[in-house]
């Protein structure tokens, strides 16, 4: 159908009459923000009125923002996990939602060392699929001629388990590639993937990585576009080529199937699409044999318009490693969700990284604002929220959420920046998540968490009468995987018992076993995190960096060492003053199943 008989949209001509439709209904939402926020939480609160947790507050059925203001306090994880406790447990009574928690979503925040539990409810996978709805008509928007190709997108599922009450509990996205709404999905020609559903619900990483990679090397020529979720998959897909290009280029060149892929479902795929293609093995030996891999993504996938990756918060460090391989090519970020809500989409996803901004979809959820102060602290005071379409310009707030599926006034630990609006919709570009110090994947470590693992691994050293002095950490994105690197200054008070380069290995791998369930999943189950180092640094290195804090104008009096740096001066001190560098050994202890 042609473009200009199509009802046109203020966001720019829609490709088809589907786009435009979905770009009417953004429209529609974000020009009566308000209103559709009133009505958000009015349902919530009508169809939760007769549980447990609105009862306890004496809500007694009103449905009106300044009832529900003051009568409900601001909360955390902990405010609520007793509840999501006895839900795990079995209790299938009305405790946070009216509708029955059809299973828990697993976030990547951690409560004491293990994953937080999200319940969710079955309605919302059609909430989700709705806003995925949105991305491609916006997309078509800036990137003409997507429907004449494919995507190359590397998806998997991760392990799940199961509560003592027998509910299943995953990650956000297993659920969603696990579930109908996307197994069956439509056929859209937008929206076609070089990667087959078997391939991405194969649990085995390597198996389903292998088949991924061998799809989209097969029909290179019909890709327009790469992704991942995060960044760092994305490049964790090219270090995957990197180590196992020969392998696949004999499977090319024979048509025949890789020995180590034993699923039978991807083996049954793969029968139908592997045919021998002497030149396209001699084009990837010819390739990937070069010692320079740099802008090897557009050698490999020349028709590629657009790297669709996570590249905002802590996924910004890896920004120059992808323009390295992909020659600079444009990088997309679609759309903002979190375990707990899906928030908004990106209206302007060709924009550079710096400059993304996500616009909250007021169907999603009853949305309130935290204000955050200059010096960076939040506010608690419950009466200084904001609502969605009060949020003012340039200020900066933390994400509070009421859902369909029961968090009520929830604290996500988002920091986002509001950088404008789309009709009465704010703009906001995600500056951090609260109070987290050291990330490579999906992995959050703080400040407490950090000092712990220290402290425990420290306790190796006292049979060698050393201790830590001081120490510091960063998280070194320059290998694939990433791994958190920890600068240490040691104080050795018997010389004649002088620590071992085994005890110090030891130490490593004592702290990864002090780290949260999420980061030693990324070490042992989903290869996306590298074995955890330790950098010894000579005696008085740490005094150095106070110095030089102190020559750029820190106080003297008020000069704390960071716990996490990536100012390249400093680092470059540090590096230059390590005298022993150290490395886990072996892999932490994990399993999939929660701790009871």
């Amino acid at each position: 159908m042609a473009v200009d008989s199509i009802l046109s949209s203020p966001l720019g001509p829609p490709a088809c009459e589907k786009d435009a439709k979905a770009l009417q209904f953004i429209e529609e939402m974000t020009r009566n923000a308000d209103a559709v926020q009133e009505r958000v939480l009015a349902e919530i609160l009508s169809r939760n009125a007769e549980t447990e947790w609105l009862q306890r507050f004496k809500l007694g059925g009103a449905t009106d923002r300044e009832t529900f203001k003051a009568k409900l306090p601001v909360i955390t994880y902990e405010d609520v996990q007793p509840e999501i406790q006895r839900i795990a447990n079995g209790d299938r009574s009305p405790i946070l939602s009216a509708y029955p928690i059809s299973e828990f979503l697993t976030s990547s925040g951690t409560s004491a060392g293990e994953r937080k539990l999200m319940p969710t409810i079955k309605e919302e996978l059609d909430r989700r699929q709705l806003l995925y709805s949105l991305l491609m008509p916006v997309m078509n928007l800036y990137v003409p001629g997507l429907d004449k190709g494919k995507g190359l997108y590397f998806l998997f599922v991760k392990s799940e388990t199961k509560t003592p009450g027998g509910l299943v509990a995953r990650p956000v996205l297993t659920s969603y590639y696990k579930s109908d709404h996307f197994k069956t999905r439509p056929y859209d020609p937008y929206n076609v993937y070089t990667s087959p559903n078997e391939a991405i619900l194969c649990p085995d990483s390597f198996q389903s990585m292998y088949t991924q990679m061998l799809c989209g090397l097969i029909e290179r020529n019909q890709v327009l576009r790469l992704g991942a979720v995060f960044a760092s998959g994305l490049l964790r897909a090219i270090r995957f080529l990197q180590l196992n290009w020969p392998k696949l280029a004999h499977d090319i060149e024979t048509g025949t199937f890789n020995s180590k892929i034993t699923d039978p479902a991807l083996k049954g795929h793969m029968k139908n699409v592997l045919k021998p293609d002497p030149e396209l093995a001699s084009f990837m030996t010819q390739e990937c044999s070069k010692e320079n891999w740099e802008g090897i993504i557009t050698r490999i996938w020349p028709n590629t318009k657009y790297l669709d990756v996570i590249v905002t918060g802590a996924m910004a460090q890896y920004i120059p490693t992808l323009n390295y391989y992909s020659g600079g090519l444009p990088m997309a970020c679609t759309m903002y969700a979190s375990s707990e809500c899906y928030f908004g989409l990106n209206l302007n996803p060709m924009c550079t990284p710096s400059e993304v901004s996500y616009t909250i979809m007021p169907n999603m959820a009853y949305f309130e604002f935290l204000p955050h102060d200059s010096a960076g602290s939040i506010h608690d005071s419950s009466s200084r929220l904001v609502d969605l379409a009060d949020v003012e310009v340039g200020k900066e707030y933390e994400l509070v959420i009421t859902t369909y599926a029961g968090l009520y006034r929830y604290r996500v630990g988002d920091i986002l920046r509001v950088t404008g609006f789309h009709n009465s919709a704010p703009q906001f570009h995600f500056v951090r998540r609260k109070n987290v110090l050291l990330s490579i994947d999906s992995d959050k470590t703080d400040e407490s968490e950090l000092q712990r693992a220290v402290e425990n691994a420290s306790k190796l050293l006292a049979q060698f009468n050393t201790s830590v002095v001081e120490y510091t950490s960063y998280a070194d994105t320059k290998t694939i995987p990433g791994h958190y690197v920890i600068y240490w200054e040691l104080l050795t008070k018997d010389s004649s018992n002088p620590l071992s380069h085994d005890a110090l290995n030891r130490c490593c791998l004592e702290m990864e076993e002090s780290l949260n369930s999420v980061y030693r999943q990324g070490r042992v189950a989903d290869h996306s995190i590298g074995p955890l180092e330790i950098r010894v640094v000579k005696s008085g290195t740490f005094e150095e960096l106070m110095d030089y804090a102190i020559s750029r104008g820190a106080s003297i009096n008020q000069y704390k060492v960071p716990r996490c740096v990536n100012f390249t001066p400093i680092m470059e001190l540090l590096d230059s003053r390590v005298v022993s560098a150290h490395f886990s050994q072996d892999l932490p202890h994990w399993t999939p199943e929660r701790r009871r």
